[in-house]
């Protein structure tokens, strides 16, 4: 039987530091979308869009890490809205902007960038574990 490694992941004062800075990105990121001008529906229709990494998951925890990852990095988002400005294009600034809203959704609620032990690994801690465990470890 293969025991899980132990995962290194922020606990305590910084934890709750980066959950904040989660909630700060998400309200910052809505507010940019704002500024767009652009339909809310939109923002609804693509806030949740970013969580169909979970279906790289059906290839293994390791493919799954580096999708979810992938679109779970603030990274894409900066460069996409980078890409608007230069071009000028409210519309990559919307999508831009809702993309980096999801991102700091997640991390407010706890969900971290993944590691190829499991899905429920994160650099935030393990998903499902309660808080205090957490702060302890």
């Amino acid at each position: 039987m293969r025991t899980r490694p132990e995962i290194a992941a922020v606990a305590g004062a910084p934890r709750l530091l980066l959950r904040f800075e989660g909630l700060a990105l998400l309200a910052a990121a809505t507010v940019g979308f704002h500024l767009t001008s652009l339909s809310w529906w939109l923002y609804g229709v693509l806030f949740f869009v970013p969580d169909v990494s979970f279906a790289a998951y059906g290839a293994g925890p390791r493919v799954g890490a580096v999708v979810y990852n992938a679109l779970h990095s603030t990274i894409g988002p900066a460069l996409l809205a980078g890409t608007g400005l230069l071009l000028g294009d409210a519309r990559l600034l919307g999508v831009a902007a809702i993309w980096a809203a999801h991102i700091g959704f997640d991390r407010m609620l706890g969900y971290g960038l993944k590691y190829a032990s499991g899905f429920s690994d994160t650099h935030l801690g393990r998903i499902g574990r309660p808080d205090h465990a957490q702060a302890d470890a």
